[in-house]
């Protein structure tokens, strides 16, 4: 019997201490949205780094290209 002396106030101390931080935590945000960060990672919209061609490189190529049929038609 003389344990619940102590257990009681004891607890209600715990259960004011709890609700305390609850309150702090509810009013900084700590509970405003779970999923969200975690679809922002999935979400990502960077392009691929994939180098585009000069125009300088194109140019060649059609070179290469014309160069490349009229070979052909010759043989």
């Amino acid at each position: 019997m003389e344990s619940l002396y102590l257990l009681i106030p004891f607890s209600i101390v715990l259960v004011f201490a709890i609700a305390v931080i609850f309150w702090w935590s509810v009013r900084s945000g700590q509970f405003d949205d779970l999923e969200g960060p975690g679809f922002k990672i999935l979400m990502d919209d960077d392009g691929p780094n994939i180098p585009q061609a000069s125009a300088a490189k194109k140019m060649n190529r059609k070179k290469f290209d014309l160069r490349q049929r009229a070979m052909a038609e010759f043989r």
